[in-house]
C-alpha cells in the first residue's frame, strides 16, 4: 500500500505494517470525536511518525497513486475531522 503524506512524500507500506498503524489511527479518531486538540495532535503526529518509522520512502522522481493520503502535522483538528470515516483514516 503507498501512502502519502501531504507535502512530505510517499512511503511503501505492507499489509503486515498496517495493523500498527491502526492504534495510532484509532487514537486520532477518539481525540477527534472527543474534541480533544491537544491529544488529537499527539495522535496525528504518532500516526505519521509510525508511517515514516514503518514505510519506505518511494523517491521522489516516482510517480505512483496512493492508496491512502494522511494530512501533514500542521493541520487542524477540525480540516481531520472533515475527513475521518467511522474507520479513521486508515481503513480496517
Amino acid at each position: 500500500m503507498i501512502i502519502r503524506i501531504l507535502g512530505e512524500g510517499q512511503y511503501d507500506i505492507t499489509d503486515d505494517q498496517l495493523d500498527e498503524l491502526n492504534k495510532p489511527d484509532s487514537a486520532l479518531q477518539s481525540a477527534a470525536d472527543a474534541d480533544d486538540e491537544a491529544a488529537f495532535h499527539t495522535a496525528l503526529n504518532s500516526l505519521l511518525d509510525a508511517v515514516r518509522r514503518l514505510g519506505t520512502p518511494l523517491p521522489d522522481n516516482t510517480i505512483t497513486p496512493s492508496d491512502l493520503v494522511l494530512p501533514d502535522q500542521d493541520t487542524s483538528l477540525r480540516q481531520v475531522q472533515a475527513l475521518l470515516s467511522d474507520e479513521g483514516l486508515i481503513p480496517g
